[in-house]
């Protein structure tokens, strides 16, 4: 843990700066940096560079006298100046680690409560890869706010009453003429989310063909929204029967949900309706009388309104009317329905505590870790007491891909306009590119373009769910494990068939989540089977090997010399750190153990960044530099008991924060590979 450390360097140095030269700085403001090498010490300040124009002074002469006014800093045994300007502050190495060994767990409790809503599919046809992406950066999210010590309730917003459930109800009903009995029968009969993924693509055939059957989609979503049977009966069946599906598909990936939010009930309960009045009130939506938008009630987007620019413009606003005007917004349409948008400002307003209204819950199911799964309700009889308190939130997070940043701006702009600038400038957008897939993978998946086509020539293939060209979460998931256990076999043949499986499931979801979350947010990815499974390359499985290595040496230290970690961490405290200090071997060992330390810092930028590749990549660096010393600098073979036992309570450390960075991503490790 290295914050803790640098907020004593920063205070230590502010305080030598107003000694010294009557200066007032923000301590975080004061910059620490890693020296290219250990002889120029362990952490690095090139304050004096920054001070230089102000005070008049060679960089040098400032860091000698700062250096000189510095007092003792606990952890620090000494901080000198360097000819350059530098400020070079040298560490205990020794204390250092043996405090670090001592140290278990995450920060303490920091800020109030951020939700974080995440994944946010459909509940019309089974999940895709897409998704995938989405689950597993909110997920990492959430984990990384946690190992922050930051409070957090994770929320999934079921879109029950959208169009996309609409036209699977359209198909239920006008293309196969199923009645709700029939429906039943058919969720009890096959893979309910896969036949609902083929018969949405039927539908947009279906409407496509003829595009006045778009009067049967706006008829069966007013019937939806406004509660009129059988449509919404349907509808409501089908969308329960879905996110269920839903659920089981991000258990796999060890993914789960405090609270599922249904925006039917936002609907039932008035919410939309509250939020509507508060925005009338304020002028932030008016009712357009002339144009193509006449009968609409509409914002006028204002992008001076304190709304950042965030992402790419879409191409076409979600949800809106045929022919929008620019700078209008439909909120609610001509014949009475809510926009998507709309229904999320409500949401919005709730998650931040300022709409004055609050859902009934009911449970729903259970989570991974035994909790109780919730889900909102606005029906009484449904209705459980006492429950959890969720919303009224400090801070929210929405992960949706970049094509909705045009609608997150105006959930930003309208917290602003009715009131609650605060809240608008603590919501955030959580954006990231689509997935596609490799040119191998897609002939892998049977998806590969016509050869001299268009589409041919691109780098990647691109999917597309609403005409059914997809690659379904679950498919992934099993061709993934199933290569997976083919190396594991291959590996390891006197394994048992069940610990085979368990280890190749283990194997194939650390291949995904990895893969999902180490490029950066807003570039596209190709997904790319082989190059996710590899067990050599930048991958799950390479960083969950680097850790099997370290268990093995642990296992083998446990047998032959009786020592678990407890004990190392005991041991090692009556012998001189000369395994951390004195030659070449020592100082890579030493570099290795202060990398891991910075899991802390690492954590912390991608939370302000929201840029996890950062966490990835790290966590590659530190599998590949654990691996690189333990080739070179054995343990088990080293005669000397007091250097054994350094490098066995270093690599014990490393082994430790590898595990928490790959905890963070949602890998676990299995026993073997």
């Amino acid at each position: 843990m290295m914050l803790p450390l640098y907020d004593r360097l920063r205070s230590a140095i502010r305080t030598a700066l107003a000694t010294q030269y009557a200066l007032d700085r923000d301590a975080a403001a004061i910059p620490l940096e890693t020296p290219p090498t250990r002889a120029f010490g362990d952490i690095g300040s090139p304050v004096a560079f920054e001070l230089a124009r102000e005070l008049r002074k060679a960089p040098r002469v400032i860091a000698q006298d700062l250096a000189a006014a510095l007092g003792p800093i606990e952890g620090v045994t000494s901080v000198s100046a360097a000819p350059n300007g530098y400020l070079n502050v040298f560490l205990d190495r020794g204390a250092f680690l043996t405090a670090r060994l001592a140290a278990r767990g995450t920060a303490g409790p920091r800020g109030g409560k951020t939700i974080v809503e995440h994944t946010a599919i459909n509940p019309n046809k089974a999940a895709h890869i897409g998704h995938l992406r989405n689950a597993c950066l909110g997920d990492t999210l959430v984990r990384a706010l946690r190992f922050r010590g930051s409070p957090v309730e994770v929320q999934n917003y079921i879109d029950d009453t959208g169009v996309q459930v609409a036209d699977v109800v359209v198909g239920l009903r006008h293309l196969e003429g199923l009645d709700l009995a029939g429906v039943r029968a058919i969720a009890d009969s096959t893979r309910f989310d896969y036949y609902c993924w083929d018969l949405y693509a039927r539908v947009t055939e279906w409407y496509e063909a003829d595009k006045a059957r778009l009067a049967v989609r706006a008829e069966t979503l007013h019937e939806i929204e406004h509660a009129i049977d059988p449509s919404a009966a349907i509808g409501a069946f089908v969308a329960e029967r879905i996110v269920r599906t839903h659920l089981v598909t991000m258990g796999r990936l060890g993914i789960d949900y405090e609270l599922l939010t249904w925006e039917g009930d936002i609907l039932r309960l008035q919410f939309w309706a509250r939020a509507f009045e508060l925005l009338k009130q304020k002028g932030a939506i008016f009712l357009q009388t002339e144009g193509k938008l006449a009968g609409c009630w509409v914002m006028t987007i204002d992008e001076d309104g304190g709304v950042p620019a965030e992402g790419a413009e879409p191409a076409a606003p979600a949800d809106g009317a045929d022919g929008e005007e620019p700078r209008e917004k439909v909120i609610v349409r001509s014949n009475g329905t809510v926009t998507y948008v709309g229904k999320d400002m409500a949401y919005q307003f709730w998650k931040l505590g300022v709409l004055g209204r609050d859902f009934k819950y009911r449970r729903f199911g259970t989570r991974l870790d035994g909790e109780t799964l919730w889900a909102t309700t606005s029906r009484t009889d449904e209705a459980v007491e006492p429950h959890p308190s969720f919303g009224a939130a400090t801070a929210t997070v929405n992960v949706i891909d970049v094509r909705q940043a045009y609608l997150q701006q105006l959930l930003k702009q309208a917290l602003a306009v009715a009131g609650h600038p605060e809240a608008a400038r603590l919501h955030t957008h959580f954006s990231y590119e689509m997935v596609a897939l490799s040119h191998a993978t897609a002939r892998e998946l049977g998806f590969a373009p016509p050869p001299g086509s268009e589409e041919a020539a691109k780098p990647f293939v691109e999917v597309s769910g609403r005409k059914g060209l997809g690659v379904k979460a679950d498919d992934l998931l099993d061709r993934m494990i199933d290569k997976a256990l083919g190396e594991v076999v291959r590996r390891n043949p006197e394994l048992p068939a069940a610990d085979a499986r368990q280890t190749a499931e283990r194997v194939g979801v650390a291949a995904v989540r990895y893969f999902m979350v180490k490029f950066s947010r807003t570039k596209v990815i190709a997904f790319d089977i082989d190059e996710a499974l590899s067990f050599e390359g930048e991958s799950g499985p390479y960083l969950q090997y680097a850790v099997v290595r370290a268990n093995n040496i642990f296992q083998k230290l446990r047998d032959r010399d009786g020592l678990d970690e407890a004990a190392i961490a005991r041991a090692v405290a009556a012998h001189p750190p000369t395994a951390l200090a004195g030659d070449d071997a020592a100082d890579r060992l030493w570099s290795l153990v202060l990398d891991a330390a910075k899991l802390d810092d690492v954590v912390d930028g991608c939370v302000r960044t929201l840029e996890f590749a950062g966490l990835a990549k790290y966590a590659f660096g530190l599998a590949q530099g654990f691996n690189a010393v333990y080739h070179a600098l054995p343990v088990l073979a080293e005669e000397r008991d007091d250097v054994r036992l350094w490098r066995a309570a270093a690599l014990g450390y490393v082994r430790q924060q590898l595990a928490a960075a790959l905890h963070t991503m949602g890998i676990d490790v299995p026993t073997r590979m």
